[in-house]
C-alpha cells in the first residue's frame, strides 16, 4: 500500500488538499518550463543550423578566398574558392596548417603578418604567392584578427583576392585600350586622307600653274642659251666686227639679255611658289602626334582654309576677323585637320548657293584660345543638332561622307583638353566654336 507523505497529511492522517494542489501545480509549472525551454532550444538549434547553412553558402559562393585560421595557423574553415585554387575538397582541408600552401619566404612572411595582426588586434594587407597545382599565383590577403569575449586574439580571418587573373585582365584591358588608340589614330589618318583626296584636284591645279611657268621660262632660257652659244662660237672663230654686229642684231641678243633676266626671275618665282605649296602640304599632312606645342591658331586656320578654297569648284569668300595672332597649345597637325573638316563641311552645305561665305574669328576668351567658324548656309536643324557629333552620323548622300569627320574632330579637341561645339543659334547658317588652352601666358 502506497503511503502519502506525512507533511501533507492532516491531524487525523488525512491528506491536506491545499498542500497537495500546490505540489501538483509546481510539477505542472516545472513541466511547462521544461517544454518551453525545449522549444527554445529547438528554435535556437534551427537558427544555428540556418546560420551554418548560410555561412556554408557564403563559403561556397564567394569568389575571393576566405580562410579562418587558429592562432597557430591551423585552418578551421575555408571558402570553396580557396579549396578550388588548391585542388582540394573542403572536408580534406580541415586540420591542415595554412603554411603548407606557401613556400619558403612566403610562408614566413604570411605567418609573421598573422602573428602581428593577432598581437596588435589591427587589420593588415599582404601580398604572397600561393602554391597551387598550376604554379605560384599572387594573392592579396586582408588579415583581420579573431577575438574572444575578453578581446583576446584567438586567430585570424584572411580574405584574399587572386591577383594573377586580375593582372591578366588588366593586361588584356591595356592591350585592348592600346588597340583602340591605334584604331582611333588610323581613323584620324583615314579621315585626313579622305580630306586630302577631296583636295587633289585643287592641289594638282595649284602645282601645275607654277610648274608650267617654270617650264616655260626654262624653255626660254634654253632658247636664249642657244643664241649666245652661236654668237660666242663666231667670236672664237675670228669673225669680223661687222659680221658680229650683224649676227648680234640677227639673234636679237640685246632683247635676249633683258628677257633672260625676266625668265630667270619668273623661274625663281615659280620655284618659290612650288616650295610654298609643298611646305603647306607638309604642314597639312603632319601627323600631329607627340608633345603639345605652342602654335598660332590663326595661321593654322589660314592654311587649312586656303587649301579648301583652292580645291573648291565654286567661288568662295573666306574672311578672318579678331586678333591677327592667337597662340594656343596643342598638336597643329590635328587641329589643322579639324579646321579643314569644318571648312569643308561648310563648303558642302553651301553647294549651289550664291555668294557662299565663311567667317573665321579667333580671340582669347575666358582664359582660353577660341575660334569661331560660321557660314551663311542653310544651318543645322534643331532636331539633329544633338546628334551631329555621333560617329557615322551624316546628312550627305551615300558615298559622299563617312560620318566620322565631326566625331573625330570632337574627340581630338577633347584629347587636347578643349572643346568643339555647335554655337548658339545664329541668324543665318551654322557656327562652330573651338576652344583650346591658351599659349601666350607663362
Amino acid at each position: 500500500m502506497q503511503h502519502k507523505p506525512a507533511h501533507i497529511l492532516g491531524e487525523g492522517g488525512e491528506l491536506n488538499d491545499a498542500v497537495w494542489m500546490d505540489v501538483l501545480q509546481a510539477v505542472d509549472k516545472t513541466y511547462a518550463d521544461l517544454i518551453e525551454y525545449q522549444e527554445k532550444l529547438e528554435a535556437r538549434n534551427n537558427e544555428l543550423q540556418a546560420l551554418r547553412r548560410f555561412l556554408g553558402s557564403i563559403m561556397s559562393s564567394v569568389s575571393d578566398h576566405l580562410i579562418v585560421v587558429e592562432r597557430e595557423g591551423e585552418i578551421g574553415n575555408a571558402s570553396a574558392s580557396f579549396c578550388s585554387a588548391l585542388g582540394m575538397e573542403r572536408d580534406d582541408l580541415s586540420g591542415h596548417m595554412i603554411t603548407e600552401f606557401f613556400d619558403g619566404p612566403e610562408r614566413e612572411k604570411l605567418m609573421q603578418a598573422i602573428a602581428d595582426v593577432i598581437q596588435r588586434r589591427e587589420e593588415a594587407t599582404i601580398e604572397v604567392l600561393l602554391t597551387t597545382p598550376t604554379g605560384k599565383d599572387p594573392v592579396e590577403y586582408k588579415i583581420a584578427p579573431r577575438l574572444d569575449r575578453r578581446r583576446k586574439g584567438i586567430g585570424a580571418v584572411l580574405t584574399g583576392r587572386p591577383l594573377g587573373e586580375l593582372r591578366r585582365a588588366y593586361s588584356e584591358l591595356e592591350e585592348s585600350h592600346q588597340q583602340l588608340k591605334e584604331t582611333q589614330t588610323q581613323l584620324v589618318r583615314n579621315e585626313k586622307l579622305a580630306s586630302l583626296g577631296r583636295l587633289l584636284a585643287g592641289v594638282a591645279h595649284e602645282l601645275n600653274n607654277p610648274i608650267s611657268f617654270v617650264y616655260a621660262n626654262t624653255h626660254s632660257l634654253e632658247k636664249y642659251a642657244e643664241r649666245f652659244e652661236t654668237y660666242f662660237d663666231r667670236v672664237q672663230s675670228g669673225a669680223s666686227r661687222e659680221e658680229l654686229i650683224a649676227l648680234r642684231a640677227d639673234l636679237k641678243l640685246d632683247r635676249a639679255v633683258t628677257n633672260l633676266r625676266d625668265a630667270v626671275g619668273g623661274a625663281r618665282d615659280g620655284a618659290e611658289r612650288v616650295r610654298d605649296i609643298v611646305e603647306d602640304l607638309r604642314r597639312l599632312s603632319a601627323e600631329g602626334s607627340g608633345e603639345m606645342i605652342r602654335f598660332d591658331l590663326v595661321e593654322t586656320a589660314r592654311v587649312a582654309a586656303n587649301w579648301i578654297q583652292r580645291g573648291s569648284k565654286t567661288a568662295l569668300t573666306i574672311r578672318f576677323e579678331g586678333k591677327e595672332q592667337v597662340i594656343a597649345i596643342g598638336r597643329p597637325g590635328h587641329i589643322q585637320q579639324v579646321l579643314m573638316n569644318l571648312v569643308q563641311n561648310s563648303v558642302d552645305a553651301m553647294a549651289g548657293q550664291d555668294d557662299p561665305q565663311i567667317t573665321i574669328r579667333a580671340d582669347y576668351e575666358d582664359g582660353t584660345a577660341q575660334l569661331r567658324l560660321c557660314d551663311n548656309g542653310p544651318g543645322i536643324p534643331a532636331e539633329i543638332a544633338q546628334t551631329i557629333f555621333d560617329p557615322f552620323f551624316t546628312t550627305k548622300d551615300v558615298g559622299q561622307g563617312t560620318g566620322l569627320g565631326l566625331s573625330i574632330s570632337h574627340k581630338i579637341l577633347e584629347e587636347h583638353g578643349g572643346s568643339l561645339s555647335l554655337c548658339e543659334k545664329v541668324k543665318d547658317g551654322a557656327c562652330f566654336c573651338m576652344t583650346l588652352a591658351r599659349g601666350d601666358e607663362g
